[in-house]
C-alpha cells in the first residue's frame, strides 16, 4: 500500500452524465478552482470536441492561474480502420493544448463484437495506436480500461492483453473500471493483484456506485497497491453515480495514513461539497458522510450528554478537520443535555439547576408531539427558551384578522386580509390584498406594526413550506409550516402548527418578527415612531 495518491477529478465530465446535472462553462471554471485550491492532482475538463461547451471550457481554462492540478482532456481509442493521426477525437485532445489525456478502451471481449462491432485483434490494436500517438505528442497518458472487471471475469486472457498493449505503448498510468459499478471489494483486491504481476505501470482505480460500493471498492483498490484514485466531487456520475471523492479523501488520509493532500486543505472539503452542490443546482443531503448538516448531528439525550464529555463517543472524526462542525439537535427526544448545549450556543444563561430546564423539555416535547418541530425552526426554539426562563418578548398581540378571497367572472382571485392588531397600548387596523391569504396577510400585518417598528421592513420572507401531517384526516389535516426569513445579510426559520394553514402560518409568522425584533431591540427602541392615524388602507405592497 503506497503512502501517497494522485486524486483524479472527472465531475465536469462524468459527474456531468449523471441524471438533473447540468454545468456551464463558467460553472465549470469555478469548480476547477476550487478543486485546485483543494488539491486535487488532476481534474479532467471534458471531451474536447464532443461538444462546444467542453471545447470553450479547454480554450478558457488556460487564462486560470492554477497552483498544481493538471487538466485533462478525455477521449476514445482511435475508431476502427481509422489510424491515429487521422482520427478526429484524438485530433481534438492536442488541439485543446492540456499536458495530460486519459483515453479509455475496450477491454472487455463482448463490447469489442457487440458495441465496437470489431475484431478483438483491431481493437487491440486500436489501444496501442493511441497511446502510442498521444506519447508521441509529449502527453502524459492515463489509459482507462473500461469496464475491466467484467472483462476480465468473463475473458481474463483477453482483458489483461488489452491493459499490456497500453502499456507497451507507453501509458503513464492504466486505470481499471468498474464500469458498471457491480463488483464487489473482494473480486476488486484479486483482480488487481492478479493485474500487479502482469504489468509495472502504476495501475489507478475507476468505480461505479450501483452496488453502493464504489467507495469501499476505491478504499480496497488502494489498499491493495492502486495510486491513481479516479471519482467525482459529492459522487455525481450517470446512474447511481461515480465514486465520491468527498469520502474517498478522509477515508485514506484520516484512517488509513495515506496522503492526499495537506491538512489546511482537508479543512476545505465540506466547503467544496456545498459548493458545487450549488453550483449545479442540487440540494445538499443533509444525511451526506462526512460534509452533510446532519454527518455530525446530535439528538437522542444519552448521545449527547456522551458527545459532550467526549466527543469520540459519537463521532468516527472530529468535523472541524474537515471543515464540518458538531450540531445538537431538540426534539421530543431531548434531554437537559441538549437543552443546556443550545442555550449555550445562543449566549442563554441556563443552568441545570434551573427550574426552567424541565419545564422548557416538557413544553418542547408538548409542542412536539402536535406537530411542532424545532430541528429546522431555530429561531421559534430560541423564543421558545427565553419565554421559559421568563423574557417575555411580546411587542404586538392581535386583536383579530380576518380573510376575504373572491373570484372573479374572469376566473381572477383576488385575496384581502383585515388584521386588527394591539401596539403600544394603541388599536390599529389595517388591510393589504396579496397572492392569496398568507401573502396578504403578511402584507397587512407588516403594514399594521411597519407604522411603530420600521424596522419590519427590512426583512422579508424568502421561503415557505408547507407538511400535511396526518394525510388521512384528507383537507382536514393538521399542517405544520416551516417559514425562511432574512433581512438579506442573515436568514432564520420559524414554525407553526395547525388544523388551518393560514392559523398555522400566522404563528410562523408572528414568530419570525418577534425574532427579528429581538435581535435588533437596540435598533427597535431607537426607531420607535407615534402613528399619526391610524385608519384602515388597503395596499398591494
Amino acid at each position: 500500500m503506497a503512502s501517497h495518491v494522485k486524486m483524479y477529478d472527472t465531475t465536469l465530465r462524468d459527474g456531468t452524465q449523471g441524471e438533473g446535472i447540468s454545468l456551464s462553462v463558467d460553472d465549470k471554471l469555478k469548480i476547477t478552482k476550487k478543486l485546485d485550491q483543494l488539491g486535487v492532482h488532476y481534474i479532467e475538463g471534458g471531451w474536447p470536441g464532443s461538444n462546444p461547451k467542453d471545447m470553450s471550457y479547454f480554450e478558457e481554462v488556460k487564462h486560470l492561474s492554477l497552483q498544481s492540478a493538471v487538466i485533462t482532456a478525455f477521449g476514445s481509442t482511435r475508431r476502427p480502420g481509422v489510424t491515429a493521426e487521422k482520427d478526429p477525437n484524438l485530433e481534438r485532445i492536442i488541439e485543446s493544448g492540456v499536458e495530460a489525456a486519459a483515453i479509455f478502451g475496450k477491454t472487455w471481449d463482448f463490447h469489442v463484437t457487440e458495441a465496437l462491432q470489431t475484431t478483438l485483434d483491431e481493437n487491440i490494436q486500436m489501444i496501442y495506436d493511441s497511446v502510442r500517438y498521444l506519447k508521441e505528442k509529449g502527453l502524459e497518458v492515463i489509459f482507462d480500461a473500461e469496464h475491466f472487471f467484467d472483462g476480465y471475469k468473463h475473458n481474463k486472457t483477453y482483458a489483461l492483453h488489452a491493459i499490456s498493449a497500453a502499456e507497451e505503448a507507453g501509458a503513464d498510468c492504466i486505470v481499471l473500471c468498474d464500469t458498471n459499478g457491480g463488483s464487489l471489494p473482494s473480486e476488486i483486491s484479486e483482480i488487481i493483484n492478479t493485474v500487479q504481476q502482469q504489468v509495472t505501470v502504476a495501475i489507478g482505480i475507476h468505480c461505479h456506485n450501483d452496488g453502493e460500493l464504489a467507495v469501499a471498492n476505491t478504499l480496497e483498490a488502494v489498499k491493495t497497491g492502486a495510486v491513481h484514485i479516479q471519482g467525482t466531487v459529492n459522487g455525481y456520475g450517470e446512474r447511481c453515480g461515480n465514486a465520491n471523492l468527498i469520502s474517498i479523501i478522509p477515508n485514506l488520509q484520516m484512517k488509513m495514513g495515506i496522503s492526499c493532500m495537506e491538512d489546511e486543505q482537508l479543512k476545505q472539503l465540506t466547503e467544496v461539497s456545498v459548493y458545487v452542490h450549488e453550483l449545479a443546482n442540487q440540494t445538499p443531503p443533509n444525511s451526506q458522510p462526512f460534509t452533510g448538516k446532519s454527518a455530525f448531528a446530535h439528538k437522542g439525550g444519552m448521545h449527547v450528554s456522551a458527545v459532550l464529555k467526549h466527543p469520540e463517543t459519537y463521532e468516527h472524526i472530529d468535523p472541524e478537520d474537515i471543515g464540518n462542525e458538531r450540531r445538537v439537535l431538540v426534539s421530543e427526544l431531548s434531554g437537559q443535555s441538549n437543552l443546556l448545549f443550545k442555550a449555550k450556543e445562543l449566549g442563554i444563561p441556563l443552568d441545570k439547576d434551573n427550574p426552567a430546564v424541565k419545564e422548557t423539555i416538557e413544553k418542547m416535547k408538548k409542542m412536539e408531539h402536535i406537530g411542532y418541530q424545532y430541528e429546522a425552526a431555530e429561531a421559534s426554539f430560541e423564543l421558545l427558551i427565553r419565554n421559559g426562563i421568563g423574557e417575555k418578548h411580546e411587542y404586538f398581540h392581535l386583536d383579530h384578522f380576518k380573510i376575504i378571497t373572491d373570484k372573479e367572472k374572469q376566473g381572477n382571485f383576488t385575496t384581502e386580509a383585515v388584521v386588527k392588531m394591539d401596539i403600544q397600548d394603541q388599536s390599529i387596523m389595517t388591510a393589504a390584498e396579496g397572492n392569496g391569504p398568507v401573502n396578504a396577510l403578511d402584507y397587512a400585518l407588516r403594514k399594521a406594526i411597519g407604522e411603530y417598528y420600521p424596522l419590519v421592513h427590512e426583512m422579508y420572507l424568502s421561503d415557505y413550506k408547507v407538511r400535511v401531517l396526518d394525510e388521512a384526516e384528507a383537507t382536514a389535516s393538521t399542517v405544520r409550516v416551516l417559514i425562511e426569513s432574512s433581512d438579506g445579510k442573515e436568514t432564520w426559520s420559524t414554525v407553526g402548527v395547525s388544523g388551518n394553514i393560514v392559523e398555522a402560518s400566522w404563528h410562523a409568522l408572528v414568530d419570525s418578527i418577534r425574532y427579528y425584533f429581538m435581535k435588533h431591540e437596540d435598533r427597535l427602541i431607537k426607531n420607535k415612531t407615534t402613528p399619526i392615524t391610524r385608519d384602515i388602507g388597503v395596499s398591494n405592497h
